[in-house]
């Protein structure tokens, strides 16, 4: 169904303050569980991703699609980052995801809370490896719950089209780790902008590609990794209607 720019802005307006507000309040209720119990803290975020899937598809008709296998095991999910909806696809199939993420993310209102009580792993820009060592520590002593290690290997939100490379820190994981590297490719970017109120009509995929075993060397593990999320992000965007300059 076609439906007017203006319409489907002020649709995306409404879409995003429900968002919001439905983030609140879910924390407020799920925040004495959470503080009891991590399982608690997965299952509120596994909820309100829920939730925003669901009210993307009848508010501003933005339906989703998860591709590939998704990987249930202790693996590393490599992904490529467009937009905030790429996460939450991501985090609502995975059963105990958790994410490395920017340390001041973890000051955040709610957020921060919610992020530490999951294990995920505050990094300063250029200091993953001190947060590897810290991981591996806690994952060791039994304070971090096992599951899907997300990273995103361009270290930001990259808008469709736009060339950003892929950094070390991706590798020093994968060989820390020793444990298979899922890479994962999206076309969210086109549909759900990195800024901007706008949301398009259309479905928004998240594909798990065949994993990478452990083993490789940091230099043709890189190349490949880059390849396989590349390719298959270009092909998903296609699908969905961009054009490469």
């Amino acid at each position: 169904m076609k439906v007017p720019y203006a319409v489907q802005w002020v649709l995306s307006l409404i879409f995003i303050v429900q968002m919001y507000l439905v983030m609140v309040v879910l924390a407020v209720v799920f925040l004495i569980p959470m503080l009891l119990s991590k399982r608690w803290a997965m299952r509120a975020c596994h909820t309100y991703c829920a939730w925003v899937i669901w009210t993307a598809r009848w508010i501003i008709g933005l339906k989703t699609q998860v591709r590939g296998t998704v990987p249930t095991g202790q693996v590393m999910v490599a992904a490529k980052h467009q937009s905030f909806f790429d996460i939450i696809i991501i985090f609502g199939c995975l059963p105990r995801p958790k994410f490395i993420m920017k340390k001041e993310l973890m000051w955040a209102p709610i957020l921060g809370q919610y992020a530490y009580r999951l294990g995920c792993v505050p990094v300063d820009r250029g200091g993953r490896a001190e947060a590897v060592t810290r991981m591996l520590a806690d994952v060791q002593s039994g304070r971090a719950l096992p599951g899907q290690l997300c990273i995103y290997p361009q270290g930001t939100r990259v808008a469709p089209g736009v060339q950003l490379p892929y950094k070390k820190g991706t590798a020093i994981l994968y060989k820390a780790l020793n444990q298979p590297c899922v890479p994962t490719a999206c076309n969210v970017g086109v549909l759900w902008p990195k800024r901007g109120i706008y949301r398009a009509r259309g479905t928004a995929v998240v594909e798990f590609l065949d994993p990478i075993a452990p083993g490789m060397d940091e230099g043709p593990f890189m190349a490949r990794l880059e390849d396989q999320i590349e390719t298959r992000s270009d092909a998903l965007m296609a699908e969905a209607g961009f054009e490469q300059n």
